[in-house]
């Protein structure tokens, strides 16, 4: 019955996802535009599932599982976000099921898996579909302990082969398992209370440790190739370690009052005070202290704080992988650790408000999901909360500007571009969508004949990407229309250098260098676009006139035979043509 109240208090709180879209934040990466997801399981994706390593990540059993949502729903979020959310209920099952097992404590299991699965920080865990490999770990995750629990009892060969296939599924779908066999140790000493050497637990967990070594090598392997882990120069090691320490604190915080949560947390621009970093050592060192010495009397609250720092040593960023301070996903599971402690620690002290108090904090955590989950609406939403709950959030106003470019509010994004540049002024990614954007508002004032205006705005954009070849022939184009044409014929002769198939450019070239009276580099441009371009009815006519302006007569009338068969209601190529066979007597 428990089982059946948890999964229906979860459903209900957290269904309002199933009305949320795709937030393209990743969600392109992994799933939209991803072939091998986006086409179902077959054959082919499987084999790349196991053997890519794609989004910096390798987690094959993720990939699988949006290729299964992508055979049954197709593109449509409401299955992927069903998908999530399902997993999100089976996990605070399994915890309840594991943690009452483990303890023999009913009421307080289900009391915290009720606030695991209602609490607000795993919004960002169920509603963000790209974020599945965190829901589907930790469903392989809280199978291992179940499995290690059953083991404990009654030791065997099977049992402790089926802990170690749950592990391995778990580290399939997301390396933040490293810890377990760790944890595991932790929890024979609480709740298990196996009454062994720890030399023999130790033994005992060597297996599993070297997948853990063996899966850690893998990540941190695909996370150096893909440049996804940040290096000395972008993040010191000083900053690294006093940003862990603070870190440690912020997620205590964030656990006891969540608001003000974003999908991007950057670091301080101005670095982290050291008084911050002090007073963060100083909480954590109190609450050790505190851990360790209750540690015979109420073991509980060391095995719930050990649980709170191993869990999330991962992802603490000693070892960073992305720019984020902290990220909300991190603490899907050592919040467990967190929850525990308390629970049992108010437990041990009885008192008639506790029913009341624990109501008052489910009905806290549903009222602020609800509003999180809204934030996770779509992309606009989403950035847009997070630029107004942060500071100096880079991340988020680059992706806003994306959003904003697919909704066609092109002007609103470039302001955004700029913003991102203004604050990381050597971020590559915010340089790459800024130029783009760039490019694209350029491309839109020469359609409009604004070409003053274009030509500022291409220089602009090419001051970030200067190896872009249609930005380098839209210049070409503006600077023929303004007349420049030495500079023009620069500009087109450098993007096709760049890009020697790019048919506009030799186009371009052609009319620039026409105008500039040389017919012979003319005629040799106007070839070069009907090689990449062949049923180009302009270059076809352009190369007859240059041919023409050489005398070749033949030749032109030939040209102009090619565009009339392309089209033969282009009056230009009807004129010439008339014009040619007169001049040779076919009057």
């Amino acid at each position: 019955m428990l089982c059946v109240i948890l999964a229906a208090i979860v459903l209900v709180a957290f269904s309002p996802t199933l009305r949320n879209g795709f937030v393209g934040y990743d969600d392109s990466e992994y799933i939209i535009d991803n072939v091998h997801v986006n086409t179902g399981l077959n054959r082919q994706n499987i084999v790349w599932a196991f053997t890519a390593a794609h989004s910096s990540n390798w987690h094959p059993l993720t990939w699988l599982s949006h290729a299964l949502d992508c055979t049954l729903f197709g593109l449509n979020p409401t299955g992927h976000h069903l998908t999530s959310l399902l997993l999100h209920i089976a996990n605070t099952i399994l915890l309840f099921l594991w943690l009452s097992g483990a303890t023999g404590y009913v009421a307080r299991s289900a009391f915290v898996a009720a606030v695991f699965g209602l609490h607000p920080l795993h919004v960002e865990s169920v509603a963000w579909v790209a974020e599945r490999k965190d829901v589907l770990s930790t469903f392989f995750w809280l199978l291992t302990l179940i499995a290690y629990g059953a083991y404990a009892k009654r030791p065997a060969v099977s049992r402790y082969v089926l802990v170690a296939a749950l592990f391995t599924a778990g580290l399939m779908s997301k390396q933040m398992l490293v810890t377990v066999p760790l944890l595991l140790l932790l929890l024979d000493w609480w709740p298990l209370e196996r009454r062994q050497s720890w030399q023999r637990l130790v033994i005992e967990k060597l297996p599993l440790m070297f997948l853990a070594a063996l899966a850690s090598a893998v990540a941190f392997w695909t996370q150096r190739q893909s440049g996804a882990a940040a290096t000395t120069e972008q993040l010191p090691a000083s900053l690294r370690l006093s940003n862990a320490v603070v870190s440690y604190v912020r997620y205590l915080w964030k656990t006891i009052w969540p608001v003000d949560l974003a999908v991007f947390y950057p670091f301080p621009a101005d670095g982290i005070p050291t008084w911050k970093v002090a007073a963060s050592l100083l909480v954590l060192a109190v609450v050790s202290w505190l851990a360790f010495t209750a540690r015979k009397r109420r073991p509980w609250l060391a095995a719930g704080w050990l649980w709170y720092v191993l869990t999330l040593l991962p992802v603490i960023g000693i070892v960073q992988v992305g720019m984020q301070a902290i990220a909300d996903r991190y603490m899907y599971v050592p919040m467990i650790g967190l929850l525990i402690a308390v629970t049992w620690e108010c437990a041990a002290r009885p008192s008639r408000l506790l029913p009341v108090v624990a109501g008052l904090v489910l009905a806290m955590c549903v009222v602020l999901s609800l509003r999180q989950i809204r934030v996770w609406e779509d992309g606009v939403t989403l950035f847009t909360h997070a630029i107004a709950v942060t500071q100096d959030n880079f991340v988020a106003h680059d992706n806003l500007g994306v959003e904003l470019d697919r909704r066609g509010r092109f002007d609103e994004a470039l302001d955004h571009y700029r913003e991102t540049l203004r604050i990381k002024p050597g971020d590559r990614y915010g340089e790459q969508n800024y130029a783009q954007a760039t490019f694209e508002k350029g491309a839109r004032l020469f359609a409009a004949g604004n070409l003053p205006e274009a030509l500022e705005t291409f220089r602009e954009g090419l001051r970030y990407r200067p190896r872009n070849a249609l930005a380098h022939t839209y210049l070409g184009l503006i600077l023929t229309q303004q007349r420049q044409l030495p500079a023009a014929i620069a500009e087109l002769r450098k993007a096709i250098a760049i890009e020697p198939a790019l048919a506009r450019a030799h186009m371009g070239l052609g009319v620039a260098l026409a105008w500039s009276g040389d017919a012979v580099e003319a005629a040799k441009a106007f070839r070069g676009t009907l090689r990449h371009d062949p049923s180009n009815v302009e270059a076809h006519y352009d190369l007859g006139m240059a041919l023409a302006a050489q005398g070749l007569n033949k030749e032109a009338l030939d040209s102009f035979d090619a565009a009339l068969r392309l089209k033969p209601d282009f009056e230009p190529a009807q004129t010439a043509r008339a014009e040619m066979l007169a001049q040779i007597g076919r009057r």
